[in-house]
Order: structure tokens, then sequence, then C-alpha cells
């Protein structure tokens, strides 16, 4: 896969985790202005937002873990070289792809545990194992991109888009 593939690849992961961001905002917004105007609540409006709210969480993990637009402590990071910058940033990735592959691998289980359970939602019985799966799939996105980021540290710091990664040339 070529640098523009990835980038695009990249961009299509960002633009789903924000379309989330929008799916939850109108929920949300919908659910009140019924509850308030109409006195009308939506069916399962709790369940589909709250499960809408674990797929934005596990989408935006996508966004921000390959931006490193996550938290971060940078007590002993900022007090060294670009060398031992760079180091860093491949170990602390490294450990990243890790638990967020665990997690994957943990969040399988739960979607194959709500499908045949057959879990559906309190009112309108519908199941919920693909909200789960929707939110995996981030998750697994999650996974790709910090793949991807570790390989461009390595082999390709020049090509990561955060600001404070330096080469060392």
């Amino acid at each position: 896969m070529n640098r523009a593939h990835m980038d695009r690849f990249i961009d299509t992961i960002e633009w789903i985790a924000a379309a989330f961001v929008g799916i939850v905002a109108i929920n949300i917004f919908i659910a009140v202005i019924l509850r308030n105007t109409l006195n009308y609540a939506i069916p399962d409006s709790f369940d589909i937002g709250r499960m809408l709210l674990g797929i934005l969480i596990f989408w935006g993990i996508a966004a921000t873990s390959y931006r490193g637009g996550h938290i971060t402590v940078d007590l002993i990071w900022a007090n060294v070289g670009p060398k031992y910058q760079r180091m860093i940033d491949v170990f602390a990735t490294l450990v990243l792809l890790f638990v967020v592959t665990v997690q994957t691998y943990t969040l399988f289980d739960k979607v194959r545990g709500t499908y045949n359970d057959n879990v559906l939602t309190f009112e309108m019985h519908m199941p919920t194992w693909p909200f789960f799966a929707v939110a995996w799939a981030g998750d697994a996105a999650a996974v790709l991109l910090i793949a991807i980021r570790t390989w461009r540290l390595v082999f390709h710091p020049e090509d990561i888009h955060d600001t404070d990664i330096k080469t060392t040339e």
C-alpha cells in the first residue's frame, strides 16, 4: 500500500469518526426537542444513544491514535534529544498497539456474546450486536492505524502528521 492509499485510508477513518459525532449529536438533539416540545420520547432512544456513544468512542480511538491526539505525558520526552524522543515514540506506539489489539480481541468476544445471547433493546427489541460490531470495526481500524503509525515512525517519520515528531538524520 503506497503513501497516498494509506493517507486516504486514514482520512476515511477520521471521516467515519466525525460522522458518528454528528449522528450522536443529532440523536441527542432530536430526543431533547421531542421530549421538551411534544412530551414524546423516542422508543429506545436511551439504549440507542448509549450504544452510539460506544461506537463514537471506539472510532474516536482510531482517529486520535494515528494523529497522536490522545492525552500524553511528555515529562521525559521533552527533556531528551530527538533520537531518544523518536525511541520513546516508537516504544509508546508499540505499547499502544499491543493494548488496543488485546482490547479489539476482547471486544470481539462481546460482539459474539451479544449475538449468541440474542441481546435486544428494551422497548423495540432490536438486536444490539450490530452496534457492538460497528464499535468493534472502529477498534479494528484503530489497530490498523496504530500499525501504520508504528511503521511510519520506524521507517518514514517524515510521513507522520504530528508536529512533535522530528526526523533524526
